[in-house]
């Protein structure tokens, strides 16, 4: 115990005090008061353990209670002093009443008390075995299908707000993305539309040249663009372009904490954010499909006319005479729905996205791969509602 007086002091009058104050308050039962006195802060000299060993051993008591009424002053340093004489009082089996120390080192003490149990009783960071994998996966498959659903629902809502006018939504914001996803994305369009016409070219003239039926690339070409590859390919680049894009871009104003402003404005980030997203895509898709078709038949034509010496006039003619328009009309409304799950995709995840910037590269890989799965499955069922139908 530390005394307050004109000398400086010293772990010498704070062990007299102490042994003094233990003969005179000893009690039957074995019960041991300290009175703690003057200034226990950083500067002045404290107690060390061999002072609080000599205090427990002369003799060991049962219980110890504390009295601070001259405490003058105190910081950390009591509170580190409290911290090892408890441990010391534990380990010795003797209970300690803290009440009458101030109620700011007993707050703090019981804060430095409960951290320590926490980390003594925090699980192990062993393997979990698979079981309990399985488990997990199950349980954060649940979770994002619940995320989903709740994520579909919104947007939902929110086009139905924007059908009757109350959904908040500027104009200005809409011409953006279909300016960025839009004829933006032309040159890679075209790039891999061509190489997709010129590939399916030479694999079907492979097999049509042993019947002499090189015309026939046309049809190869022209069909299969316009019911499959141009709706499919434009939509896995939109996917890796602008889905990314979309989830990137959100998912920086999730770490931005932007997206809490809106909610504190009462905006809503459905309306101010995806909404915007989702209809210039849905609506740019058709349109980009259409561009992929003609340039998936340009592809075809330049390996028609350049290698098997099908003139430029009868490739279009036959290409003309293949195509109809139910073709073309699938390979549209199939690039729609595949425009609205690349938005969706790319939104959710950036909605959904953590507080990090290793989240955000997660949301947009999460995005893009999402969307590509979603984008196989549905032209696989695209394919057999067609053949069923017989279109």
């Amino acid at each position: 115990m530390l005394r307050q007086s004109a000398l400086p002091t010293t772990v010498e009058t704070l062990e007299q005090a102490m042994q003094a104050t233990i003969d005179n308050h000893r009690l039957p039962d074995g019960v041991l008061k300290v009175t703690l006195s003057g200034h226990w802060t950083l500067d002045q000299k404290i107690p060390s353990n061999a002072d609080i060993t000599a205090l427990l051993d002369n003799p060991t008591p049962t219980r110890i209670r504390f009295e601070s009424s001259r405490l003058e002053g105190w910081d950390s340093s009591l509170v580190v002093f409290m911290n090892t004489f408890v441990d010391r009082c534990a380990a010795a089996n003797i209970d300690i009443d803290t009440q009458g120390l101030p109620s700011g080192a007993r707050r703090l003490l019981d804060l430095s008390k409960s951290g320590l149990s926490s980390l003594e009783t925090a699980p192990s960071s062993s393997t979990p075995s698979q079981l309990a994998r399985i488990g997990a996966a199950g349980i954060d498959a649940i979770a994002a299908i619940g995320r989903t659903l709740d994520f579909i629902g919104e947007l939902v809502l929110s086009g139905l707000r924007l059908i009757t006018g109350r959904a908040r939504v500027r104009s200005i914001d809409v011409w953006r993305v279909v300016q960025e996803c839009g004829w933006e994305a032309l040159p890679i369009v075209s790039l891999i539309s061509i190489l997709v016409g010129l590939i399916l070219a030479f694999m079907g003239a492979v097999q049509l040249q042993m019947f002499g039926a090189q015309i026939f690339i046309a049809d190869l070409v022209g069909i299969g663009m316009a019911r499959e590859m141009g709706a499919v390919m434009t939509a896995v680049i939109m996917a890796g372009r602008t889905g990314a894009a979309f989830a990137a871009n959100i998912g920086t104003m999730q770490v931005n904490e932007e997206i809490d402003a809106l909610k504190t404005l009462g905006v809503s980030p459905i309306d101010y954010l995806v909404l915007p997203r989702t209809a210039a895509l849905v609506l740019m898709m058709p349109l980009l499909c259409i561009y992929s078709d003609f340039m998936g038949i340009l592809g075809g034509m330049l390996v028609g006319v350049g290698v098997f010496d099908i003139s430029a006039t009868q490739y279009l003619a036959q290409t003309q005479k293949a195509l109809e328009v139910t073709h073309l009309s699938i390979g549209v409304v199939k690039s729609g729905f595949f425009g609205l799950i690349v938005a969706f995709c790319g939104c959710m995840q950036g909605m959904h996205c953590g507080r990090s910037a290793a989240d955000v590269g997660k949301a947009t890989t999460s995005a893009v791969v999402i969307a590509i799965v979603y984008i196989v499955v549905a032209d696989g069922l695209f394919a057999v509602l067609t053949n069923t139908l017989g279109i």
